[in-house]
């Protein structure tokens, strides 16, 4: 046996929790455990949340989760090792044992298993014979597989990136060959977008449905007099984390450029250079409170989406408070945005595609009734009707 399997092994068998063993529900049919990568926060969170109301007796198994979402999910989560020091501090760069710790889950006794998965390891699990396992995915492992090349530019681990370039490097063949393997072991696949959709057939050759994940679209409506909004609105807005990816910078930079005002609302590995980039017509907001995100979303003439993003939940918050959205045209944003009626595409993740969309943008083009109508389609309860439904027809 090589000295590093061996090695790993060892600390499997003597680091496993015993909370991976779990008193199964007593409620009727189906029987039901729910694994996340990990709960830190985030648009696949919330499916967890939702799947947490479908299922309130299931438990939630995951390699890392906060106070926060323990405390959201009524206590339901389960967790290992990987959730102590010194494993919580560098569960960034340990693929591989999160890998081995999901494949360790004992899981027997249940009837469906429902991973949700994206940059992480969740669908690694061992499915029992007789227990069905359906993989809801936000995205193939993005680091082996569409983005390799990307995180290779910029990891977006600030000092540490050279370590993990050369980890990256070396590791990927291996880890795209265990990622594969995993993926052939799942029952179902859902994909939570078209995009999506089509990159679990490129990354892992398998059949996917479509069921875009929940957007608490209520919290975004035409809002009342309560909110304070301005008569008309006025500037720009973006929201989210500010990681490499999103292309923030090119956000801040045209309307820097252009001159023309721009609310940033958020905080990351970023934010720093965004500073540097912005002028003064560029406003930064990292505190703000889910109110505060509305009535801004609210009062932008349009919310300006740069990422090619497996869905993004933003831009649909956005328009469910009937503000246009202007989108690279690509990844999720070409499943809710309609060109002249939603919104706007930018072709190319440039300086110069962005500013002509803007300079091409008008506000006067869009109803914000017709916007928020269409962001319903997006509600919670139409993605619980849909997950049940296909639950239902394979369960």
């Amino acid at each position: 046996m090589p000295k590093t399997t061996k090695c790993l092994d060892e600390i499997d068998t003597y680091m496993k929790d015993q909370t991976t063993n779990y008193q199964l529900p007593t409620t009727n049919s189906p029987r039901v455990a729910i694994v996340h990568d990990w709960l830190v926060g985030g648009g696949a969170e919330r499916v967890v949340l939702e799947l947490h109301r479908m299922y309130p007796d299931a438990p939630i198994y995951t390699s890392y989760a906060t106070k926060e979402w323990r405390n959201k999910l009524d206590n339901k989560v389960i967790t290992g090792y990987l959730q102590h020091w010194p494993f919580s501090k560098l569960r960034k760069f340990l693929p591989v044992l999160r890998a081995r710790w999901f494949k360790s889950l004992k899981l027997d006794g249940y009837d469906l298993i429902i991973s949700s998965k994206g940059n992480g390891e969740a669908n690694y699990i061992c499915r029992p014979e007789g227990t069905t396992h359906i993989c809801y995915c936000h995205s193939p492992t993005q680091f082996y597989w569409r983005k390799y090349h990307g995180y290779i530019q910029e990891p977006g681990f600030g000092i540490f990136n050279p370590l993990v370039r050369i980890g990256l490097k070396i590791l990927v063949k291996p880890l795209r060959a265990m990622d594969y393997a995993a993926a052939q072991k799942v029952d179902y696949f859902i994909a939570n977008s078209t995009n999506i959709q089509s990159e679990i057939k490129k990354s892992y050759q398998r059949d996917s449905v479509v069921v875009h994940p929940p957007v608490d679209v209520d919290r975004f409506q035409l809002p009342s007099s309560s909110y304070h909004l301005p008569k008309t609105r006025k500037g720009f807005i973006t929201v989210g984390r500010q990681v490499p990816y999103k292309r923030t910078d090119i956000i801040v930079r045209v309307c820097t450029e252009l001159d023309i005002p721009l609310v940033v609302i958020g905080s990351g590995s970023e934010h720093d250079k965004l500073l540097k980039l912005a002028g003064s017509s560029v406003t930064f907001r990292t505190n703000a409170n889910d109110k505060e995100v509305a009535r801004a979303m609210a009062s932008a003439e349009a919310f300006i989406f740069a990422a090619d993003d497996d869905f993004g939940i933003t831009p649909v918050e956005a328009m469910a408070a009937g503000t246009p959205v202007i989108a690279y045209r690509a990844g999720g944003a070409l499943d809710y945005v309609i060109e002249d009626k939603t919104g706007l595409f930018f072709n190319e993740q440039s300086v110069e595609s962005l500013k002509t969309a803007i300079k091409n943008f008008k506000p006067s083009d869009f109803d914000s009734k017709t916007i928020a109508k269409h962001a319903q389609k997006f509600k919670a309860s139409s993605f619980r009707e849909s997950l049940k439904s296909f639950i239902d027809k394979h369960v």
